[in-house]
């Protein structure tokens, strides 16, 4: 067995292991007022026979969305759909393949593909699909003209013959865009998480570097940028298996280790695969800095929101949010305050869930479900859009059915 196939091996039969521990904490069923309109939202395939995968990012007053699934059901390929709304989430364009016979492409949940816009100019990242699940390397493609036609960019990584997955893209004021991910080119047998910068629209990425050499081998990372150009990036170290923060305040020219957000202490040898959210909002003239970590420590298991208000050098006391709740998901308007969406584990599957605060946390709406549990809806994104809303968006797969994309639009209270 070579190295890298023993690697997949070790890996599955470890996130087995922890997929066991996780269904062993509903130890108590959740009760939540349910949505009226519970079954009030959009689906869609895209034009495909099923999703898969996808990401959502939000520019100014547009929402851009990436899905990618099988054109057919008996596919062994992924074929990528961008559209796009100018209206929060009412209206969409069209879809467009972005990767038709450019390339295979190897994604799922919680290893998604990646986009982020600016203005006309679109970057979107993936792994290209190589023999083994969750192993290959990255694929660029760019768009020049608001998402209309793609092409092929360099590997953010500049190794087409290495591993890297996890990605995680966002882009600056100065249409800058920024990517991390996790890779293994020392073959060390453990992830680390590396960075790239592109200066010119995705097409070329600056020299890699590397952020941590020691970190979590399957979760999700995140990013986020101060209205200052601070840029933040949470991901899961290894020991302890806390999530940590990592910050640039020189365009990604150096990285400072700012320290633990939730420091729970959990000792795992293995992989949750699921990673945090961070989003910056302004109250009261301060720019806070807003988190959802989630911790399978004995006795803390759950998901905790906490705020800082000086980039994430200290943070309040760790605020437990639902019963079974994971896979947590922040979004925040300037002067309105902070929503979240997050999977709450049940006895038959896993529900969507959301709550708002107004008052950095303090304090938390009763949480709404608004997908059911045996919908198998999954992971939640949550982005800010106009007029003090947000947009959640999830997959979901009936027994029996091709996945497909949800979405919702969330009134602030202020507008209902």
């Amino acid at each position: 067995m070579n190295r890298n196939r023993l690697r997949y091996t070790c890996r599955w039969i470890v996130h087995v292991a922890v997929q066991v521990c996780l269904f062993n904490l509903i130890l108590v069923m959740p009760v939540y007022a349910t949505d009226p309109h519970v079954t009030d939202y959009s689906k869609s395939t895209l034009g495909l026979y099923d999703i898969s995968t996808f990401d959502v990012y939000a520019d100014r007053q547009t929402v851009h969305i990436i899905a990618g699934g099988k054109q057919t059901k008996g596919d062994r390929q992924l074929t990528v759909q961008y559209m796009q709304s100018k209206d929060g989430g009412r209206n969409w364009t069209n879809p467009i393949t972005i990767n038709e016979k450019k390339t295979a492409i190897s994604a799922k949940r919680g290893n998604d593909i990646q986009l982020a816009a600016s203005g006309s100019q679109l970057v979107a990242l993936m792994q290209k699909k190589s023999e083994l699940p969750g192993m290959g390397p990255i694929i660029s493609l760019y768009s020049s003209d608001h998402g209309k036609t793609w092409q092929l960019g360099a590997n953010p990584a500049h190794d087409d013959d290495g591993n890297q997955a996890h990605i995680e893209l966002i882009v600056d004021q100065r249409g800058f865009f920024h990517a991390v991910w996790l890779e293994d080119p020392e073959e060390n047998s453990y992830q680390s998480i590396r960075y790239a910068q592109s200066v010119d629209g995705g097409i070329q990425w600056q020299q890699p570097k590397t952020l941590d050499d020691t970190t979590c081998s399957c979760c999700w990372n995140t990013m986020v940028l101060s209205s200052q150009g601070l840029l933040n990036v949470l991901y899961r170290d290894m020991v302890p298996r806390d999530m940590t923060l990592i910050q640039s305040a020189d365009n990604g020219s150096s990285w400072q280790h700012v320290g633990t957000v939730g420091e729970f202490g959990w000792q795992l040898n293995g992989c949750p695969q699921t990673g945090g959210s961070l989003a910056y909002v302004q109250q009261n003239k301060v720019e806070l800095l807003h988190s959802l970590v989630w911790t399978g420590m004995n006795e803390k298991a759950g998901l905790y929101y906490l705020v800082s208000s000086d980039n994430g050098r200290n943070w309040s006391a760790p605020k437990r949010l639902g019963v079974a709740a994971i896979n947590g998901d922040l979004a925040g308007h300037d002067g309105r305050g902070v929503m979240a969406v997050w999977n709450e584990m049940e006895a038959v599957g896993m529900s969507v869930v959301y709550a708002e605060t107004k008052d950095n946390g303090v304090t938390w709406s009763s949480p709404v479900r608004i997908a059911k549990a045996d919908n198998a809806a999954t992971q939640p994104r949550l982005v800010a859009t106009t007029g003090g809303n947000a947009l959640v968006l999830w997959t979901e797969k009936l027994a029996g059915k091709p996945g497909r994309l949800a979405w919702k639009i969330l009134l602030s209270k202020d507008n209902r």
